[in-house]
């Protein structure tokens, strides 16, 4: 293995080339301390260190400090550190890290989710948006149950009546042409056909 490549990113970090292709990025300090250089080859040894002490212990840093500042599912804390060029060992390792102490918990964070938009977003766009961040539609699904035995429970037609009161819908007084457009945006918003339906009925009533 030969290190064909070394390249300055900014803030004292080098990405380091490898028979060609891009290896992991390393500290200049790191770099020199190693022995290092561009054209030379690298010993197994000095490649065991970095896959397997510096990069993971470096990776498990970026999780917990990445953590510190706001909650991540699984899925969108390992796309932060594939965006940090983390070897996908290493990203590995630092999520099951974190999940052992309970740091990052999709669940938990489907439940926190779900609880603050209950009332704000339909359960089909509340679907959406977490499965968009990565978290299964069966694990939704089971939050979704434990909340409604809770009795936590979404009243959707109240949710579409409070959207038709802000956009100063009148049944009574709309054109054909308007209830098509309104349909149309509580459809978008992910409210069901038929909730939206009996909605707008009893405003047309």
């Amino acid at each position: 293995m030969e290190v064909t490549r070394i390249t300055g990113i900014g803030k004292g970090r080098y990405r380091i080339d490898i028979d060609e292709k891009s290896a992991f990025i390393l500290y200049g300090g790191e770099i020199r301390r190693l022995g290092i250089r561009e054209g030379e080859p690298l010993s197994e040894e000095c490649l065991s260190e970095i896959r397997e002490k510096i990069l993971p212990k470096r990776a498990i840093k970026r999780a917990m400090n990445l953590l510190q500042k706001r909650e991540y599912t699984t899925a969108g804390l390992r796309e932060k550190l594939r965006s940090g060029e983390y070897p996908e060992s290493c990203i590995e390792e630092a999520v099951a890290y974190v999940e052992s102490y309970g740091y990052v918990d999709d669940q938990r964070y489907a439940r926190d989710f779900i609880t603050y938009n209950l009332d704000r977003k339909s359960r089909t766009r509340i679907e959406q948006d977490l499965m968009r961040k990565g978290i299964d539609r069966e694990t939704v699904r089971v939050v979704f149950g434990e909340l409604e035995e809770e009795g936590t429970e979404q009243d959707e037609p109240a949710m579409i009546r409070c959207l038709l009161e802000k956009k100063r819908y009148d049944g009574e007084t709309a054109t054909m042409q308007e209830k098509q457009k309104m349909y149309a945006f509580l459809y978008r918003r992910g409210f069901h056909a038929d909730a939206i339906n009996r909605a707008l009925l009893l405003d047309i009533t």
